[in-house]
């Protein structure tokens, strides 16, 4: 284990905590925070969020082993497949460090993440409720990127993405933490960062940086992926017709679905 075992000064003390459904990605993430120099995480929470009570027969078990001396630090949790904001909240509950940072299963941290989130956290003004990691998203050369390839990479510029991102703790709980009513990996962590941003908090953006690889998808993936876009009419009821310009997100082209889809009809 490259980690230190200091974890850094009392009031830099983080958790780490990592919603998951025990994808191949899940042990690259857990080698790559194993790996990395600096303090290391105070605890590990891994919520396993595969529906039912436990994993299917057959199904992947936990990759454990690659922690190495981090796993006598490591919790494992199941949240009954409720989906990612529901699987952090199950997290938050058991976290006593007074950071707690936020990893997806697919990413991989950088070399020196433990020691960046440190400094980040050091750095961090007594106002400032959370710090964003830096994602780098690897992108194929020689051939235009596929639209799930382009859609992964906009993670890069991402404000609040959780494939990254330390909160205070206490902030956290302060807000009531995620909104379990979004189901998918998508709004919630803008829902999040708007209600801690109304709190009188500030998110700064840290250092640290954190690599995103495109994980492979079917065909029609894109397809699928436009059922998240319900959330954006959640994200209109909880914060207002103008949330898109609050989170700096894109808006949509609904409108312009909705009239090609008239003059069809």
């Amino acid at each position: 284990m490259s980690a230190e075992d200091g974890r850094g000064a009392a009031g830099t003390a983080y958790a780490v905590v990592v919603p998951t459904l025990v994808r191949d990605t899940l042990a690259d993430c857990l080698a790559a925070l194993a790996a990395a120099t600096g303090p290391g995480p105070e605890q590990i929470v891994l919520v396993d969020d595969r529906p039912g009570p436990a994993a299917e027969p057959g199904a992947l078990e936990h990759p454990l082993t690659v922690l190495g001396d981090l796993r006598a630090r490591t919790v494992v949790l199941r949240s009954g497949g409720r989906g990612p904001a529901a699987a952090r909240n199950a997290g938050l509950r058991v976290v006593t460090a007074p950071w707690t940072a936020f990893l997806d299963d697919d990413v991989q941290v950088g070399p020196h993440w433990c020691g960046g989130l440190a400094r980040d956290l050091a750095e961090a003004a007594p106002d400032t409720g959370a710090v964003q990691g830096v994602i780098a998203v690897p992108l194929p050369g020689g051939r235009r990127p596929t639209d799930w390839e382009r859609d992964t990479a906009g993670l890069a510029r991402a404000r609040w993405t959780n494939a990254d991102m330390a909160y205070r703790t206490d902030v956290l709980r302060e807000v009531g933490g995620f909104d379990e009513r979004f189901t998918r990996a998508f709004r919630e962590d803008a829902d999040l960062a708007l209600r801690v941003l109304d709190a009188g908090w500030r998110i700064r953006r840290g250092r640290r940086t954190t690599r995103h690889p495109v994980p492979p998808a079917a065909r029609w993936v894109s397809l699928g992926q436009q059922r998240a876009h319900a959330d954006d009419a959640l994200m209109r009821r909880l914060h207002g017709p103008d949330w898109c310009a609050k989170a700096v997100a894109p808006r949509g082209r609904i409108r312009h679905h909705a009239t090609i889809t008239a003059a069809g009809a």
